[in-house]
Order: C-alpha cells, then sequence, then structure tokens
C-alpha cells in the first residue's frame, strides 16, 4: 500500500526475524499458550478443570481468529478479554476456564517479556557474529601501520587492526552488559490484578503454597523460571530500561564505529563496501558515499533516545500501575529492537567487506612521520655526543620551515631532507632512513590485537559458536 504511511523499520531495515518476534500473532499466540499453562497449571493443583477442555485449547493454540477477535475489540474496547472471547469461540467447552483467577497483564506482561527476551537472543547472536568478522580484519591488519588521530590531528602511529580492537573493546563490554540482563530476565508470573495473588487465594481456598506453585508450574511451562518476588499490577517498568539501555549502549558501540569509517573513508584510507551498480549520489556521479555507515549513526541516534522514555515510564508508574504505559510500550520497545537489528545488519554487512587501501594509508604517514621521528632522531644524535639543547633547537627550526612548505605552498614534508642537509645532524646521516621505518613506531600494537583477541574475544566466540556464520542482507 502506497497510500498509508509504512514503518520504515520493517520496510527498509529490520530483519523479517526481529519483525515476526514482535508481530501481532506472536503476541497473540504467546497469550494462547499463557492462558493453556495457566489451565494445565490450575488442573495439576487440583481446580477442576478437564483434560478436553485443556485439549480443545491446544487445538486452536495456533488458530487465531481474527476477524473474531476484532470484531469483539471494537465491541469491547479491551484487547484482552476480546481474544479471550475469540479463543472460547473456539474452545467451546474451555469457555468458562480460559483465563482463570488472572488479570490481563498475566497474558501482557509476560508475552512481554518473554518476546523480549526472544529479541536479546537476537541481538546477542548477531552482536557475536559482528565480534567475530571484526576480529578476522583485526587480526589480518594487525600489523599495517596507520596514522593515529587525538582530536582528530595525527598524533603517534597505531595500527589498522589495534584500532579495530577499540571497536571490539566496545562490543565486548556490549557482551558482558548484555549476557547479564539476559540471566537475570524474570516473567512478571500468576500475581492477580494488584500483585496480591488474592483471586488465586479464593480459587484454591486460601492455601498459599498451592498458589506458589501455581505460579513455579506456569514459569516452568514457559521456559523462564525466575519470577519477580513481588509486583504491582504490572512487571517492574525499569525492567524497560534496563533493556533500552543495553540496546543504548551497543547503538553507541555502532555509531562509533560507523563515524569512524566514515571519516576514514573521507581519508580514502578504508571504504565501506560499494557495489557495481551503486549510485552514491544523484548529481555528482563519481561520488561513494558512506551510505550504509550513515544509515548505522541515524538509526543509533533513534536507539539511544528510547531510554530516556521508558525512565519517564518507570518514574510515573502511579502505586499500583496506570495505563498510561501501555500505548507508550507498544511504540517504544518493538521499534528500539527493530531500529538495533537493522543496525546490526549494516554492521555485520560493513565489517565482512571493509576495503583497506594501504598505499593510500601509507602516503599519509609518510607525509607526517618526519615530525614524529624528530624525538627518535634527537636521541640518536644525544648518543653519538650531540648537544640536545642544540639539536632540539634546530629540529624545532627545521619543523618550522616544513610546515611553512607543507601549509602555505602545499609542497611535501622535507623536513627530513633539511636534517640531512645539515651537518649538525651528520652523526645519523646513513642511519636515518632505517630509523623512518615506520614499523618502529607502532609499539606492541600488534601484540596488543594478537593478545586482547585470544584473551577476551575469543571465549566468547567460543561459547557462541553457532552465531558466527551469521550474515545479513541489507534490503536498501
Amino acid at each position: 500500500m502506497k497510500d498509508v504511511y509504512e514503518n520504515p523499520l520493517i520496510t527498509r531495515y529490520a530483519s523479517g526475524e526481529m519483525a515476526r518476534n514482535f508481530s501481532d500473532d506472536t503476541r497473540f499466540k504467546l497469550w494462547r499458550k499463557l492462558w493453556i499453562a495457566l489451565a494445565e497449571s490450575e488442573k495439576e493443583l487440583g481446580l477442576g478443570i478437564s483434560d478436553e477442555q485443556i485439549a480443545e485449547m491446544k487445538k486452536y493454540a495456533e488458530d487465531i481468529n481474527y476477524d473474531v477477535a476484532d470484531a469483539r475489540e471494537k465491541e469491547v474496547r479491551h484487547d484482552v478479554m476480546a481474544h479471550v472471547f475469540a479463543f472460547g469461540t473456539q474452545a467451546k467447552s474451555a469457555m468458562p476456564i480460559i483465563h482463570l483467577g488472572a488479570t490481563s497483564c498475566y497474558v501482557t506482561d509476560n508475552a512481554e517479556i518473554i518476546m523480549i527476551y526472544n529479541a536479546l537472543e537476537i541481538v546477542k547472536d548477531k552482536l557475536v557474529s559482528v565480534m567475530d568478522k571484526l576480529a578476522k580484519f583485526a587480526l589480518r591488519y594487525k600489523d599495517l601501520p596507520t596514522l593515529g588521530f587525538t582530536h582528530l590531528q595525527p598524533a603517534q602511529l597505531t595500527t589498522v587492526g589495534k584500532r579495530a580492537c577499540l571497536w571490539l573493546q566496545d562490543l565486548a563490554m556490549d557482551y558482558e552488559n548484555l549476557t547479564h540482563l539476559l540471566k537475570t530476565v524474570k516473567l512478571r508470573g500468576v500475581k492477580g490484578t494488584t500483585g496480591t495473588q488474592a483471586s488465586f487465594m479464593s480459587l484454591f481456598d486460601n492455601d498459599g503454597e498451592k498458589v506458589k506453585k501455581l505460579e513455579s508450574a506456569v514459569a516452568k511451562r514457559m521456559g523462564i523460571k525466575s519470577v519477580y518476588g513481588v509486583t504491582g499490577q504490572t512487571y517492574p517498568r525499569k525492567f524497560d530500561y534496563n533493556v533500552m539501555s543495553v540496546l543504548s549502549q551497543i547503538a553507541q558501540s555502532a555509531y562509533k564505529f560507523a563515524n569512524d569509517l566514515r571519516i576514514l573513508q573521507n581519508m580514502k584510507e578504508m571504504e565501506e563496501p560499494f557495489e557495481k551498480s551503486q549510485i552514491g549520489s544523484s548529481a555528482m556521479a563519481y561520488k561513494r558515499n558512506p551510505m550504509r555507515s550513515e544509515r548505522m549513526c541515524g538509526l543509533a541516534r533513534f536507539v539511544l533516545s528510547v531510554p530516556v522514555n521508558e525512565a519517564i515510564t518507570s518514574s510515573t508508574q502511579w502505586l499500583e500501575r496506570t495505563l498510561d504505559d501501555s500505548v507508550n510500550k507498544r511504540i517504544t520497545i518493538a521499534q528500539a529492537f527493530l531500529a538495533l537489528d537493522g543496525i546490526l545488519n549494516l554492521y555485520l554487512n560493513i565489517s565482512e567487506n571493509m576495503v583497506v587501501y594501504e598505499k593510500v594509508i601509507a602516503k599519509h604517514i609518510s607525509a607526517e612521520l618526519p615530525f614524529m621521528s624528530t624525538e627518535v632522531i634527537l636521541m640518536e644524535c644525544v648518543k653519538a655526543g650531540g648537544n640536545r639543547q642544540e639539536l632540539h633547537e634546530l629540529i624545532r627550526e627545521h619543523s618550522m620551515e616544513s610546515a611553512k612548505v607543507v601549509k602555505r605552498q602545499g609542497g611535501d614534508n622535507d623536513l627530513i631532507a633539511r636534517i640531512k642537509g645539515d651537518t649538525h645532524f651528520s652523526a645519523i646521516h646513513d642511519s636515518i632512513d632505517g630509523l623512518l621505518d615506520s614499523k618502529n613506531f607502532i609499539g606492541r600494537a600488534p601484540a596488543q590485537t594478537a593478545e586482547f583477541i585470544d584473551a577476551e574475544i575469543k571465549p566468547i566466540l567460543e561459547k557462541n559458536k553457532k552465531a558466527l556464520a551469521i550474515t545479513a542482507q541489507i534490503n536498501v
């Protein structure tokens, strides 16, 4: 349909897998699964629910009569009761016991938590796959010198691989936070209207132990055994803030990578993949714009903003709950995951196909290395018997003159030629070219790269071998 708004997160950016996870079909099938788990657990603990009723519920667990549910919701203005009614028109014998003792948040909140949990697993797998691709890239280029930058000004040399480890370090921290979050996910459980379980106490004749067993049995059937010890009507909305904060952290890391790559592409040192028939600009046919990296940054900016929204929701939950979070959650949580999914799809695509222009990198080094090498030249001359203070002043004067040639005349850096022509530096004239080998200026960067990946990244990859084969296809 081209005459109504369509969400670009669905049509352009997110994967089908993530979109399906937050689909109505997934949500309402979880509702039915939760109703079945509740009925089975209640029967198990002695309530008068028959095998036939449960069998009929299971028969229609995946066959949702949306037309009936939609029509009923227009009439009663309540989505949960509309779906209870629709389920009951199919599983007729079970109509009296569907949703028995429960409040709406039994299905809405528990289903939401399960969807979030599954979405976090999708994110984790893609995050690990990105880490795998960056690790391979870093090891491949661990020995390749490149200009390091502080304040976006040339500083000491590093290597292309070592720089990639900075991106990897961010992702490793994100992985740690994500896995901690996954380990601590809890269901809302079976709590009743205000979290007191009063309705279930009534069903089980005030047998608190049976009510506790009911909650445990439902959680076990739903695959997440931990439940919150206490709740109001909803699960704590601070959980949503924690989830969005982890998504934001991953988006921050992706934003940093994409911004760095955009800068490097401007310098023509590295480049994101550019397909044969891709158009970079409608006006400037020669251009190769970093559109994938730019898209990553644009999506990341949205994800970065969502935790603030959830912080407001968490802090404005009146007493046992207020309903203004419901419409907000329908928008923010799913869309944050869809946006991050789009970011990771792009990150996968780029990290697997980055291009490095080694000769351009070498050219940039040659333009700056003479300035960076002056301390080494000074030390070598002093070791040969020279006066440090006099030599320092001579180097300063030669450097200033050479800088004028570069900045005012647009010429090449001639500092080394000036030093070679100055007899005060004759002690190192024969060895100066060897001193200027760029690999003499990268410190432990190659070793740091290998050590970091071996100690901190490989264990993560080993734990998640199934995720390493993940790739991503971007739509536009």
